[in-house]
């Protein structure tokens, strides 16, 4: 044993160093456990996030630093539009959503569309497609393009009804170094239109930006001639996350 370990231990704290280096400062994986970001994750998806993308905070480690609180190094934030893997507060768990609200934003859901600083989102109908639901029913929904304001680059939603409970809001006000995120399947996600859930996270929360899908599953079932999201498994590997 001892002679295995002077001829391995070098080897493996150097391998171990390199792992953590890595998650820490480059790239770590997720999973998608549920459908609040379909149609663009679906459950069972392997990602990796790049942790650079915005700088690093003490919650970028393996553990989190007692010090440095509030502070990112460089200081950078997300952009409108970006789907992004943030550590909740109190439950201690990661989280994978799309940035809607930057710091100072004023953002409302009013009949479904979102508004950003009294600006709506530009949205048009794409399809209609049925997905199997992690309890066994199916949902028939609306597949959109939407843009947010100020945003250049086009990402996909889900629409169930523009009646919903979390369809016509209040106003959110973003405080100051905070972040305000919804999910992209809007009628099957918690997320910051739930203050007492969710809410705004701090901008130290924000872990990385989802830039790569390493692992796709499939994860619908098509039913009564609609069609599940497009693509299958093979058209979704190493696809990059918009």
């Amino acid at each position: 044993m001892r002679q295995l370990l002077r001829e391995w231990g070098p080897t493996l704290a150097l391998a171990t160093v390199f792992v953590l280096g890595v998650r820490t400062f480059a790239y770590a994986g997720y999973h998608v456990p549920s459908e609040s970001m379909l149609p663009t994750l679906r459950v069972g998806d392997q990602f990796y996030a790049a942790k650079f993308a915005y700088g690093y905070s003490r919650f970028s480690g393996p553990v989190v630093l007692p010090f440095a609180e509030g502070k990112r190094f460089p200081e950078a934030l997300p952009d409108r539009g970006d789907v992004v893997v943030v550590r909740l507060q109190g439950r201690e768990e990661d989280l994978v959503k799309r940035v809607i609200g930057l710091p100072g934003d004023r953002v409302q859901v009013i009949a479904g569309v979102v508004h950003v600083n009294g600006e709506p989102a530009r949205r048009r109908e794409l399809a209609r497609f049925g997905y199997r639901e992690q309890e066994g029913g199916v949902a028939f929904v609306t597949e959109y393009a939407e843009t947010l304001p100020g945003g250049q680059a086009e990402h996909r939603i889900l629409e169930r009804t523009d009646r919903g409970p979390a369809d016509d809001t209040p106003e959110y006000a973003v405080p100051e170094g905070h972040v305000f995120l919804m999910g992209d399947n809007r009628d099957n996600s918690l997320d910051s239109r739930f203050l007492e859930q969710i809410g705004y996270i701090p901008v130290e929360r924000v872990l990385g930006r989802a830039d790569l899908i390493g692992f796709a599953w499939t994860g619908c079932t098509a039913t009564d001639g609609l069609e599940c999201p497009a693509g299958g498994w093979a058209d979704r590997l190493f696809a990059r996350i918009r």
